[in-house]
C-alpha cells in the first residue's frame, strides 16, 4: 500500500526524533575534524585561538583507516557447470557487465569518501539509481550526514529518508513550477535561506518534499522494482545505534587541545613575567647589553613559574588513551619502539587495525552483493536493449556488446571478495604468497585470485604461457646458429639456415611477432607435383613406342631421370641433427 504524505512525513519525523543522540554526536565528529573544536566545546578555548594547538588526531587515523579499506573487491560470477563452455561463458560475460556496473559509476573514487563515512559514523548507505542518459543503472555513495534509514528485525532496510538543506533561489530554480510556493509572496527579494528538503524511499515509492512548505510535494515517483534500491552497510556495534569509530575520544582529543593550550599559556607567562631584584637597585634600565648596578645580582630575574612535571607525563598518558580508544597503532605513524622490532612484535602492534579492515571489508562484501544484484534487475527491467559498452575489468580493458534479458536472464548471482590477502600492503602480500607457493599449499591460480590488487586470472594466465612460448621459440632459433659450424665441417651449406635467420631478424624489426616470423621464414615449400601427360581418348591409344634411355650425367645414376634439388631443411630437421 503506497503510503501518504501525512503518514510518510510522521515516519519522517519520528526517524528524526529517535535518532537525535546520533545526529549530535555525527555533527560533534563533523566539527572536530574540520579543525572547529572552538564550536563543540567553546569554553576550553581561550580567546584569539580558534584552533587547536595540536595535530588533529581523529583526521589523521580517520583517512588512514579510508585509504586502506577504499580498494574494491573482485566482481565475479561463477557457475555451477565448470565443465559447461556455454554457462562458462554466460558467467564471464555477466561478470563483465557487473564490473561495467562499477566502471561507469567511478565507485573506486566514491569508496575513499565512504570508507571515510563508514568509520567516522558508523553507517554508509550505497543508491542504485537509474541513469536514464547512459541507459545504465548508476551506483551511489552518500554522506550518512542527514540519513535515517529504518531496519525490519531481519536487519533489511525497509525505509529511508534524506535530510537536505537548500536555499529557497536553488529549490525555485530546480523546480521552476513550484516556485510560488517556495519563495511565497517576497518572491526573490527575500533572504536566501536554507529550507529543509526530505527525500524518503521505501519499496513502492520515491518522494521529495519540504516539510516547511506544508508538506508540499516537489516530486513522486513509483518503484519499478518494488523493493528498496538502497543498502547500508552497518558498523558493528553493541546495539542498533550507529556509532562512529571516534565517538568515545573526541573528548581525549579536547583535553589534548586543552593541555596545548594550557602548556603555551605557561610558556608566554614565563618569558612575560615581571622582574625580581633588591632593594639596591632604583634603576632598571631595560633592552640589550643594559647594566643593572647592584651588590645582590643572584636577586636579579624574573619570576619562576612552578609547573609540575605530570603535567607533562599527563600529555603523554592522554596520546596513549587516544590511541587505544580509536583502536588506532602507533606503528603506522612509523613510531615503532627499537625494543619490539621483531616480526611477531609489529604484528601483535597493527593486529587490531588490520582486525578493524577485515570486519569492514566483510561487510562491504555483502552490501556490494546486494547492490549488484539490485543493478541487474533495474538493467533487465528498465534498459532492456542491445548496448555497447567499454570499461575496464581487473585492470584489463575490454568492450562489450549484451542484452539484459538475454545475457543476464534473470540470474543476478555475484560473487565479492577482497581476497585472502586484503588488507595488507603489496609488498606483505607477495611475500605470504611467495611462501605459500613455495610450501606447495595453494596453486598459482589460487594466489592470482587473492592478490590485493585488480588482475584477470584467465587473461593473465595466457599471457604468462604465451611468453614462455616465445622466450622458449626464440631460444630456438638462437639454437639454430649454433649448427652454422657443424654444417660447415660436414661439407654443407649454411647459406640457407643464415638468410633464414637474417629473415627472422628483419621481420623482427618490421614489427612481426617471433611466432609470425619464424612460422613464414621455416615453413618448408611444398614439393611441386610433376607434370601429367596427355592421355588419348579411349579406344584410340595405340602402341606407344618408349624413347631409349637418355645417357647418364656425372654424379646421377645412369638411365634414370635427373634428381630435384633437395629443399632447404627446416627448423625441425636442424635442430634433429644437433642432437
Amino acid at each position: 500500500m503506497v503510503a501518504d504524505i501525512k503518514t510518510i512525513a510522521k515516519r519522517v519525523d519520528n526517524l528524526k526524533m529517535r535518532h537525535a543522540e546520533r545526529d549530535a554526536r555525527m555533527q560533534q565528529i563533523q566539527a572536530v575534524r574540520k579543525g572547529n573544536m572552538v564550536e563543540v566545546f567553546p569554553e576550553l578555548f581561550p580567546e584569539g585561538m580558534p584552533h587547536s594547538m595540536v595535530a588533529n588526531f581523529i583526521d589523521v587515523a580517520a583517512r588512514d583507516l579510508a585509504e586502506v579499506l577504499a580498494p574494491l573487491p573482485s566482481f565475479n560470477c561463477s557457475t555451477v557447470s565448470v565443465a559447461n563452455a556455454k554457462a562458462r561463458a554466460f558467467a564471464d560475460k555477466r561478470g563483465m557487465i557487473a564490473n561495467n556496473y562499477v566502471f561507469n559509476s567511478r565507485l573506486q573514487s566514491q569508496m575513499y569518501w565512504g570508507a571515510d563515512w563508514y568509520f567516522s559514523y558508523g553507517f554508509l548507505p550505497i543508491h542504485v539509481e537509474p541513469d536514464f542518459e547512459d541507459n545504465l543503472p548508476r551506483i551511489r555513495v552518500e554522506d550518512p550526514m542527514g540519513s535515517y534509514p529504518e531496519f525490519d528485525r531481519f536487519g533489511r532496510c525497509v525505509a529511508y529518508a534524506k535530510r537536505y538543506l537548500k536555499t529557497t533561489h536553488e529549490l525555485a530554480n530546480e523546480f521552476p513550477e513550484h516556485a510560488p510556493i517556495l519563495l511565497g509572496r517576497l518572491g526573490y527579494d527575500q533572504n536566501n535561506m536554507e529550507i529543509e528538503l526530505i527525500k524518503y524511499m521505501d519499496k513502492d515509492q520515491t518522494v521529495l518534499y519540504v516539510p516547511s512548505r506544508n508538506n508540499l510535494i516537489l516530486s513522486s515517483v513509483r518503484n519499478p522494482l518494488g523493493k528498496m534500491m538502497v543498502r547500508i552497510a552497518r558498523r558493528p556495534g553493541i546495539d542498533e545505534e550507529s556509532r562512529g569509530q571516534f565517538d568515545d575520544v573526541i573528548y581525549v582529543q579536547m583535553a589534548r587541545a586543552r593541555f596545548a593550550n594550557l602548556a603555551m599559556e605557561a610558556a608566554e607567562k614565563s618569558i612575560q613575567a615581571p622582574f625580581v631584584v633588591p632593594n639596591d637597585v632604583i634603576d632598571l634600565p631595560m633592552g640589550p647589553d643594559a647594566i643593572i648596578r647592584t651588590a645582590n645580582p643572584q636577586g636579579v630575574g624574573r619570576v619562576k613559574l612552578d609547573i609540575p612535571a605530570a603535567t607533562f607525563q599527563e600529555q603523554s598518558a592522554l596520546q596513549s588513551e587516544l590511541r587505544l580508544g580509536a583502536r588506532y597503532p602507533e606503528g603506522r605513524t612509523g613510531n615503532i619502539d627499537a625494543s619490539i622490532i621483531t616480526g611477531q612484535g609489529v604484528q601483535a602492534l597493527l593486529g587490531a587495525f588490520d582486525s578493524q579492515i577485515k570486519a569492514g571489508q566483510t561487510i562491504l562484501a555483502e552490501v556490494f552483493e546486494d547492490v549488484i544484484k539490485v543493478c541487474f534487475e533495474v538493467d533487465e527491467m528498465l534498459f532492456d536493449e542491445d548496448k555497447s559498452v567499454r570499461g575496464t575489468a581487473q585492470g584489463t580493458p575490454y568492450e562489450l556488446k549484451y542484452k539484459p534479458s538475454k545475457d543476464i536472464n534473470g540470474d543476478t548471482s555475484i560473487e565479492v571478495r577482497y581476497g585472502l590477502m586484503a588488507g595488507l600492503d603489496p609488498s606483505r602480500a607477495l611475500i605470504f604468497s611467495l611462501q605459500a607457493l613455495g610450501a606447495d599449499l595453494v596453486s598459482k591460480d589460487f594466489i592470482r585470485r587473492e592478490l590485493p590488487w585488480n588482475v584477470n586470472v584467465t587473461l593473465e594466465e595466457q599471457r604468462i604461457e604465451i611468453e614462455k612460448m616465445r622466450d622458449n621459440l626464440t631460444a630456438s632459433i638462437t639454437a639454430t646458429a649454433q649448427a652454422i659450424p657443424a654444417m660447415v665441417a660436414q661439407g654443407q651449406d649454411p647459406s640457407a639456415l643464415i638468410r633464414s635467420i637474417a629473415d627472422v631478424i628483419e621481420r623482427r624489426r618490421k614489427g612481426e611477432n617471433i611466432e609470425d616470423a619464424a612460422l613464414a621464414v621455416f615453413t618448408p615449400p611444398k614439393p611441386e607435383q610433376p607434370m601429367q601427360p596427355e592421355t588419348a581418348p579411349p579406344g584410340t591409344q595405340g602402341p606407344v613406342e618408349q624413347a631409349p634411355p637418355s645417357p647418364a650425367t656425372p654424379g646421377q645414376p645412369s638411365g634414370g631421370a635427373p634428381q630435384q634439388a633437395a629443399p632447404p631443411q627446416d627448423l625441425a630437421s636442424i635442430l634433429a641433427t644437433m642432437g
